[in-house]
This record gives structure tokens, C-alpha cells and sequence, in this order.
């Protein structure tokens, strides 16, 4: 989660503006630096000298260079940055993928409305091509940030909120909701994974693949449980239910992670999650469903194979 080190030319401009700011700190930490030490040597006590030392005030030249020297500073610095924020504001181009982000407590919602695909706490962007984020809060203020992409924007109730990237290598980058938001504002993370054009394009199909019948065993008895207890009411599962509240877990065993990737995504995990979220997310909003261990893991083992 380094700044320092973009993959996007959205986080390559926040860099150069920060890498001018560092030069400039750099240049005033030396000339303080400097100016401090000729005066302590210049104007030292000596043995025997008891004189005070001749006292400037109202010096023309010095008032007006203290004056204008930070002023120039701040127009040094002023100058890139408003070129920055233009140039990350700008209109996507028309080819630009859409993608809806919503933050909830605590999670992250992502529909690609051109795709028709929506999945949770996992973001696929395919590499060189730009990405165009409308940001929405159905609850309380969040902020998405994923610092090697760049950008750290809110996400704020009744406001649409946009951000564009364009990431250039492939890869995963974790991202971390960057606005304090609840109980568990901590364990509000996500990736993004950065994929060449064509293993975005499979990703894309898998994720609109039917998932198969489960066979026999665990995991239709965990489809049988899901579609009879309260998960129908608040998850999606395409062709099962269409619950509005939860994150959609059509193709949850395709994810690597679990809880906004706080775990990975395990049958031995999602069994502890489906049997107590809270002990795993503090103030999760997920309740127990009073599960046994045995109808847990049935859950969970029908959860991993929707791929």
C-alpha cells in the first residue's frame, strides 16, 4: 500500500506533485539550515563581549524576501498541483469501463452496469485501459483508496463522486477505506486486481457463467439450507435468490478473500464467518444464523463452488 510506487497514471501525476513539494522542503530545509548556522557563528557570544549586538528591524530587503520567497514557493507548488487536478478531472474517454462502487458497513459493492456483472471486495480492471469509478454511499461517509492506483476519494450519502485510472501493470493491489466510518472501518479493505485485456475478458465470462447444480452431498444440502434460512433475504445468488441488502455471492468461490479481505477465502473460513460474523468483524451486519457446525460448513461448501 505504497504510494511510491504507482501503477496508474492517475497515482504517476499524485507522485510528481509530490515529488515537487519534497524538492522545495528539501530547498527550504537547506537554506534554513544554512542561514541557522552562519548566524549562531556569526553572531556567537565571545568571551569579553558584552555589547549588545546591533539590532535590525524594518530591514526593506529582508522583509520583502521573506515575503515573496514563500509566496513563490506556493505558486511553485500551486502550479502542478491545479495541472494535476485538471488533468484527473477530465471526462473519461467514451471507451472508458464503467464501474458503480457503493460503500456499505462494511464492504465493497462493484457493478459493471455495461457487463451486467456485480461482485463484492474484488475489483478486475483490465491493464491499459481507463477506468471509470462513480462513487456512491448508501449509508455513511466512506472514502475508496487504493494507494498504488491512486486517488483517495469519498464516498459520500445523497453525492455522486467520480474517479478515473488507467493501470498499466497486472497485479493485485489492496485498497482500504481511508474515511473513518464505524466499529469496523478498519476491516473495510479490498483489492484490485489488474488483469491483461484477455484474462479480464474470461473473468468477465466466468463471471456470467450459470454455476452448475452441486452434486449430492454438502454441497446441495448447503444450497437447500441457504434457499430455506434468512441468506435469500439479504444475498443474491443467480437463479436462487435475489436478496438486496447483502454483497451478491453468484460467483463468491471465484473471490480470494472473504469479509473485505479480511480472510482468505477458505471452507474452514466461511464456515466461522456463517457460524459468528461479528467475532470475525466487530458490529458486522451480518447476523448468526444459529447454524450447526455441520449446516455451516454445508453453506460454506456450496458458497465455494459458485464460480
Amino acid at each position: 500500500m505504497s504510494t511510491v510506487m504507482p501503477r496508474s497514471d492517475y497515482a504517476r501525476e499524485i507522485l510528481h506533485v509530490y515529488g515537487i513539494i519534497t524538492w522545495f522542503t528539501l530547498g527550504i530545509a537547506a537554506i534554513v539550515g544554512l542561514a541557522l548556522a552562519w548566524v549562531l557563528t556569526r553572531f556567537r557570544a565571545r568571551p569579553g563581549t558584552t555589547a549588545m549586538p546591533a539590532q535590525i528591524r524594518g530591514h526593506t530587503l529582508l522583509e520583502m524576501a521573506w515575503t515573496v520567497g514563500p509566496a513563490l514557493v506556493l505558486l511553485g507548488i500551486a502550479i502542478p498541483t491545479i495541472q494535476a487536478v485538471f488533468r484527473t478531472q477530465a471526462a473519461p474517454p467514451k471507451d472508458a469501463l464503467e464501474v458503480t462502487v457503493r460503500g456499505h458497513q462494511w464492504w465493497w459493492e462493484f457493478q459493471y452496469p455495461a457487463l451486467q456483472v456485480a461482485t463484492a471486495n474484488e475489483l478486475h480492471v483490465p491493464a491499459g485501459r481507463t477506468v471509470a469509478l462513480t462513487l456512491e454511499g448508501p449509508d455513511v461517509i466512506h472514502s475508496f483508496w487504493v494507494p498504488r492506483l491512486g486517488g483517495k476519494r469519498d464516498v459520500v450519502p445523497g453525492r455522486l463522486n467520480r474517479l478515473t485510472f488507467t493501470a498499466d501493470t497486472p497485479g493485485v493491489y489492496r485498497g482500504q477505506c481511508a474515511e473513518f466510518c464505524g466499529v469496523s472501518h478498519a476491516n473495510m479493505g479490498m483489492q484490485v486486481v489488474v488483469e491483461a485485456p484477455d484474462a479480464f475478458a474470461r473473468w468477465v465470462a466466468a463471471q456470467k457463467a450459470e454455476s452448475p447444480e452441486p452434486a449430492a452431498g454438502p454441497a446441495a444440502e448447503g444450497k437447500a439450507i441457504f434457499a430455506s434460512r434468512a441468506c435469500v433475504g439479504c444475498h443474491t445468488i443467480r437463479g436462487v435468490s435475489s436478496g438486496p441488502i447483502g454483497p451478491d455471492l453468484t460467483t463468491f468461490g471465484s473471490r480470494q478473500t472473504i469479509a473485505a479481505g479480511i480472510l482468505p477465502n477458505t471452507i474452514d473460513n466461511v464456515t466461522e464467518w456463517i457460524k459468528n460474523p461479528t467475532a470475525i468483524k466487530p458490529d458486522a451486519k451480518m447476523p448468526a444464523l444459529g447454524l450447526t457446525d455441520q449446516q455451516a460448513r454445508a453453506v460454506a461448501t456450496y458458497l465455494a463452488g459458485l464460480k
